[in-house]
């Protein structure tokens, strides 16, 4: 039998890229950039070539520990966006990140992403599972797994916003445990030597396409499986009001800091010329966030009435720090700006955008993280410099720079790739676990919130409001069940004990506020100093009171006690 010769136009397309890799514009590219010259390249056998030294090591770890306060600032900057009764349940859904996501990455995600065993292909990496490594190399491997595990754990991060304050958290453990695999694949296509992207050329510094854009398309179809939070588009009023703004603020600083390391540390080292492109990336990174901010506020004084809106001002940094990352050791300061302020124009942008689409992101993951990771990824082909030193551009250069249409035609290929990889993967991961477990709290749940429900925790400063508010969304869906079933509800005159019980019976959660906001009631109404009031001694709101009131002399004598 005679193999066939025909040629399909994607290997013609592959074989002009492969070919062209060795030689663009006359620059003087051998097609074998050594392992040093990788951003996050990570291998533990063979490791023979790779030129990494202790003070390498030292930067990669030191840059590794920045990016992980970044956990902090998600946390803070999400809680400060979601309404109070869900604040706790959101910082812990960032540690869940960590712990789980770390979990299977060291598993299985670096190796899937840098392994070279037998079978490692330019899809994905084979080998190093469960990762451990001999006393010679241990200092190279360990160093590299650290630096991209905190890589694999922000990715996730980012889902959690597009989540917020309707998921459940039991399914987030396990959606947070096989996330990795969503991110774990687009990494090494762009950064293990023999990834595919890699080969055509595609640029990505620091992760602006493989965790950025990945983790907005997981974090899109998470929030159109979860559909909008309750009443969240009933209205005219527009976005929900942050709870904390403060927080906001806070963790965006917290998120800046940690840029610095997560985009200077991709130069995987100083020695060489790393140093120098470390520095660069410093100010492309401080000019795009500058360029992003300076969007931000122009934006909401021209679209708010003259007003500083925190969100339009926090989203045009934070879209601005997206864009510069996949360039910032090889884009100059001026062209950090460009594309730093318009990063923050697609995120600003953005968020009205999905408010226009009823796509419910609560914190406007999609927007900061998506949107301004598209353009990012496309302003390379536009904005790159030819690097010199450790040919992070493959001997390529941007458009704008003479350097032709090529790299950002591989740009777009790679921004079209993660996004179908993104969504994908994601929709069939997250459809799972809805269908097994179940994504979305109960409707109950959500209104009362996942503090009170999945953590036992009341922020409420004023626990005689809090109890009616609880006891209000009981009674409403008490009457509700009722209705259903054509029964009328039955008020016993003695609060609304009875039908909490009934309704605890039938929707567990309400078991919960039960339990702590019923144990110390009595029979008896609310009568001060032993005198009645003089209104209905049956009254559900005197009888409250006079709980509220026992409830708040014994926390005195405690704490009188404590002093």
């Amino acid at each position: 039998m005679v193999a066939s010769t025909t040629t399909t136009v994607l290997d013609a397309f592959l074989n002009v890229t492969f070919a062209n890799q060795t030689a663009v514009d006359n620059e003087s590219y051998s097609g074998t950039t050594p392992a040093s010259a990788v951003p996050n390249n990570g291998t533990s056998a063979p490791v023979a070539g790779d030129s990494l030294s202790w003070d390498d090591a030292t930067w990669i770890l030191t840059s590794s520990f920045i990016i992980f306060t970044m956990q902090s600032g998600f946390g803070l900057l999400e809680c400060g966006n979601v309404s109070s009764k869900n604040e706790v349940n959101i910082m812990v859904k960032n540690a869940v990140d960590v712990v789980f996501g770390g979990l299977t990455y060291w598993m299985f995600g670096f190796g899937i992403t840098f392994g070279m065993a037998a079978g490692t292909n330019a899809f994905c990496g084979v080998g190093d599972w469960f990762l451990d490594s001999d006393d010679e190399h241990m200092g190279v491997v360990f160093a590299k797994f650290i630096f991209q595990l905190s890589f694999a754990t922000t990715s996730t991060t980012i889902v959690s916003g597009a989540m917020a304050e309707r998921t459940k958290l039991n399914s987030y453990i396990v959606f947070s445990m096989l996330n990795t695999v969503v991110y774990i694949f687009p990494a090494h296509w762009i950064w293990a030597p023999n990834g595919f992207l890699y080969k055509m050329g595609v640029i990505d510094v620091a992760g602006t396409g493989a965790v950025h854009l990945c983790g907005a398309s997981c974090g899109l179809v998470a929030t159109l499986l979860l559909k909008p939070r309750i009443g969240r588009f009933d209205d005219e009023k527009g976005s929900p009001e942050m709870s904390s703004p403060t927080n906001v603020l806070l963790g965006t600083f917290m998120l800046w800091w940690g840029w610095l390391g997560f985009n200077c540390g991709s130069t995987y080292g100083i020695q060489g010329g790393k140093w120098q492109l470390a520095a660069r990336s410093a100010v492309s990174t401080m000019l795009g966030s500058l360029g992003g901010g300076i969007v931000g506020v122009v934006y909401s004084y021209a679209t708010k009435k003259g007003q500083f809106n925190v969100g339009d001002i926090v989203n045009g940094i934070l879209g601005g720090l997206v864009s510069v990352t996949a360039i910032c050791a090889i884009a100059s300061p001026f062209g950090g700006l460009v594309i730093g302020s318009f990063g923050g124009l697609c995120a600003d942008l953005g968020v009205p955008l999905l408010n226009y689409m009823k796509i419910d992101d609560p914190v406007g993951a999609v927007p900061v993280h998506g949107f301004a990771a598209i353009w990012g990824m496309l302003a390379v082909g536009l904005f790159a410099l030819n690097d010199g030193l450790e040919n992070f551009s493959f001997g390529r250069k941007g458009l704008l720079y003479g350097g032709g249409p090529y790299l950002l035609g591989v740009q777009l290929i790679a921004v079209v790739v993660i996004i179908l990889w993104g969504a994908g993967i994601s929709f069939v991961l997250l459809k799972l676990i809805d269908v097994t477990m179940g994504l979305r709290m109960s409707e109950e749940e959500e209104e009362l919130g996942a503090d009170i429900c999945e953590h036992e925790i009341d922020q409420n400063d004023d626990p005689y409001e809090e109890i009616q508010r609880y006891l209000t969304i009981c009674d409403d869906h008490e009457n509700k069940m009722a209705a259903e079933n054509n029964m009328a509800a039955e008020d016993d005159g003695k609060g609304t004990a009875q039908e909490m019980a009934v309704a605890g019976r039938r929707l567990g959660v309400f078991a919960i506020v039960r339990s702590l906001f019923t144990n110390d009631k009595t029979n008896r109404p609310y009568q001060p100093n032993g005198i009645a009031d003089g209104e209905d001694s049956n009254d559900s709101v005197n009888f409250d009171r006079n709980w509220i009131l026992r409830r708040a002399m014994k926390g005195e004598q405690i704490k009188d006690n404590q002093r």
